[in-house]
């Protein structure tokens, strides 16, 4: 043991697992902050939010593998807490540091205190107070250990005094590293012998069956498994918008995203299925379209880390609790029978969907209309992008464009959406770009997810994070004209209107005098050469696309009209 600050230890166990660099806002851990700085290479981004900080966090961590790590003084505590939600909904590793108020001070009306402990814990694996400084290394380590163990999820670490002041107190301390806990998965534990074979045989034996691949495939590194088991087999993989691009999008088998953000044949084809494989998936509502893909009573297995996960959602037959990575090895170990003659039949009707769905939306992504129309703005976007991209999109309308009239055209991109908060997008495109520095990173927004942390767009110029942000602008949040509507009897008024519909803003004007690159489009030919010069010009961008009020995303296909009841 060595007689040592807390600030020393945390920052050494920083560097230890492997972080790059911390999201906050100040004043927290100031200690620790020079600590950082004087012994390891770690950036500290200063944010203009802490919910921004807890996205970039989660960006950073969705792209790396590795915990992203957020911070907060006592006072913005709350608002850190509520950027952890989408992580929490992703399961992405984010521990998240704020300051508390010292015990001594309790009960004494201190300025700006408040019990903040108990707001973390819905949204986190491990929601602990520090309160020692010898508790350094063990708590520390711990929140490495819940964040990356299992399914992943963040952890919450609150610092005894408002601004963490605890990290220069001294005790006898060693600095800890569990190199498992560095990313995710930490464990890979294999499923039972019986149970894979059984799986195996019943998948193989069905007429109709598809796979559904979820956001666990990313998180195990199983998308080269997922995709031998389907050839191997001969079985069409849906996937989840958690889980898109666990097989290329090109490939024969691939039926796109299924659900409530979705391709209409892919939907079909689920709902035509005999059986169905969820591997990594929650099967929730966004996934199943609220619980009705597959159709009520189609029989379905399940693989999960969680095994709370396991028929939570979907009623399963086969459930098996296991690194999706390893189970889909063991499957492949073992020697599979045949596939039944109808299995051909099968393939060729959901090739026959997928294309014709690709063929009835050609006239959409090809449209020359003034303003330019999102289908066009998200084809042009999937016809340009690197091989290398990551894409970051956020929810309603732009994960609804994104979902059915964007294509993933190369094996190495990564797709990450939002898991349920408009305006995540941006700053978490921000960490990502963080994350993969040599990788160009996309973010995918609309207008009104945009506002919510612009202030962010300084940052990104002051920390030279060249991500590029594409601004889907009709001015409005147009997603809630048709609720609106039927609000209304069907016949808006003025004042129904200003509850969507917003002043027009020059999104590229604004970027510019920031520092940014602002690049303005209002015609659907200047969308490519935009892009090129944002992806040249190696500095941060903001790409603002003047589209189509009057554009709605399409609504999910399903086999009844719940359009009312939803």
């Amino acid at each position: 043991m060595t007689r040592t600050s807390g600030a020393r230890v945390l920052a050494e166990m920083l560097d230890a697992y492997g972080v790059t660099h911390v999201f906050m806002v100040p004043a927290v851990l100031r200690r620790s902050m020079a600590e950082l700085e004087r012994r390891t290479g770690i950036e500290v981004i200063h944010t203009h939010g802490e919910k921004s900080a807890a996205y970039m966090a989660d960006g950073y961590a969705r792209v790396s593998g590795r915990p992203g790590v957020c911070m907060a003084q006592q006072v913005g505590a709350l608002n850190l807490a509520a950027g952890l939600r989408d992580a929490y909904l992703a399961s992405s590793p984010v521990i998240a540091m704020t300051g508390g108020s010292p015990p001594r001070l309790r009960h004494r009306n201190l300025y700006q205190a408040a019990d903040d402990l108990p707001a973390f814990a819905p949204y986190t694996k491990l929601n602990a107070a520090l309160g020692a400084v010898e508790r350094f290394p063990d708590l520390i380590a711990r929140a490495f250990g819940e964040a990356t163990s299992g399914c992943p999820g963040p952890v919450h670490l609150q610092f005894a005094g408002q601004e963490g002041e605890i990290d220069r107190e001294v005790a006898d301390m060693q600095p800890r590293c569990d190199e498992r806990h560095r990313r995710v998965p930490a464990h890979r534990p294999a499923g039972g012998a019986d149970a894979c074979r059984r799986l195996l045989e019943r998948l193989q034996a069905a007429e109709r069956p598809v796979l559904v691949a979820g956001g666990g495939v990313h998180h195990s590194g199983a998308s080269a498994e997922l995709v031998r088991l389907a050839e191997a087999l001969q079985v069409p993989v849906a996937t989840s918008l958690n889980g898109r691009g666990a097989i290329p999008e090109g490939h024969a088998l691939a039926l796109g995203v299924m659900g409530t953000y979705s391709r209409p044949s892919a939907n079909r084809s689920v709902h035509e299925a005999d059986f169905a494989l969820f591997v990594g998936s929650g099967a929730g509502s966004m996934t199943t379209n609220f619980w009705r893909l597959p159709r009520p009573g189609t029989e379905s297995a399940q693989i999960d880390i969680a095994a709370e996960a396991i028929g939570s959602e979907v009623p399963v037959g086969i459930g098996i609790q296991g690194d999706a990575r390893t189970v889909l090895r063991q499957m492949l170990d073992l020697e599979a029978p045949p596939p039944p003659a109808s299995r051909a039949d099968w393939l060729r009707a959901v090739r026959a969907a997928a294309d014709a769905w690709l063929g009835e939306r050609e006239a959409q992504v090809r449209s020359d209309a003034l303003p330019i129309r999102p289908e066009r703005l998200c084809a042009e976007l999937g016809a340009w992008l690197p091989e290398d991209a990551v894409v970051v999109v956020d929810t309603g309308h732009a994960g609804m464009w994104m979902a059915s009239m964007f294509e993933l055209t190369g094996a190495g991109q990564r797709f990450m959406r939002s898991a349920g908060h408009l305006g995540w997008a941006f700053p978490a495109g921000l960490g990502a770009k963080c994350a993969a520095p040599e990788r160009p990173v996309v973010t995918f927004t609309g207008d009104l997810g945009f506002w919510y942390h612009i202030a962010d767009v300084e940052t990104a110029v002051r920390r030279d994070i060249a991500a590029i942000t594409v601004v889907n602008n009709n001015h409005s949040g147009n997603q809630s004209r048709r609720g609106f509507t039927l609000a209304y009897d069907g016949e808006p008024t003025p004042q129904s209107e200003a509850l969507w519909v917003h002043n027009e803003v020059d999104f590229a004007a604004l970027a510019n005098g920031i520092g940014a690159l602002g690049i303005r489009v209002t015609r659907p030919e200047e969308i490519r050469p935009a892009l090129e010069r944002a992806h040249a010009a190696r500095r941060p961008a903001v790409i603002d696309v003047v589209t189509d009020i009057d554009a709605a995303a399409p609504l999910a296909w399903d086999a009844e009209d719940w359009t009312q009841r939803y």
